[in-house]
């Protein structure tokens, strides 16, 4: 493995950990990810009481299976991420299909396209979060205070080049959130798995 596919040190450590039980090592692991976890979740589900379900499946399945996270496919945050997206959207489609089934409204393809917005969503969160926080902050600035570039300069003490650059490769990465996978992110958590 080249040096810089080598995941970081912590990654390691804490799979280590947790492969040998340490009940310590499962809560520092959900200090450091609980929110990503809920908020991708509720993003997908737009539940809270779901998200939360959701949230505990996942930290159940890293305490159990704490081997199925391998280091060559990514960080640990995306191994996460991934595994998140996929138990929220299984349970999307769960609760879609028993709703079609005993409402009787709807068809399959409505419930296809619910289940791969709520996923892009998922996505475009989980690149936000994942982007450095200068281009997230230009970003921030533009969509959120509805700032131009100029203001978003201004407001972060930038060059007005130095601010388009930033806001052109947050909307880069951003744009990405309708591709199969995310940047960074292992086979298997794009798309409506």
């Amino acid at each position: 493995m080249a040096k810089k596919d080598v995941p970081p040190r912590w990654d390691r450590t804490m799979q280590q950990r947790l492969a040998r039980g340490e009940a310590a090592a499962l809560g520092e692991f959900y200090d450091r990810f609980a929110s990503l976890v809920h908020g991708l979740a509720h993003r997908v589900l737009g539940d809270e009481r779901a998200a939360d379900g959701i949230t505990r499946e996942v930290f159940a399945h890293v305490w159990e299976h704490p081997d199925s996270y391998d280091p060559r496919q990514g960080p640990l945050r995306t191994w996460v991420a991934t595994l998140t997206h996929r138990l929220a959207v299984q349970r999307l489609r769960a609760t879609e299909t028993a709703a079609l089934a005993r409402d009787g409204g709807g068809t399959a393809e409505e419930l296809e396209h619910r289940v791969r917005r709520a996923s892009v969503a998922a996505r475009a969160d989980y690149i936000v979060q994942s982007m450095p926080v200068p281009l997230r902050s230009a970003l921030e600035r533009a969509y959120f205070q509805r700032r131009d570039y100029r203001q978003t300069a201004t407001d972060l003490d930038i060059t007005e080049d130095e601010a388009r650059r930033r806001l052109r490769l947050g909307l880069q990465l951003l744009s990405t959130a309708h591709d199969t996978e995310p940047p960074g992110a292992p086979p298997g958590y794009g798309g409506a798995v």
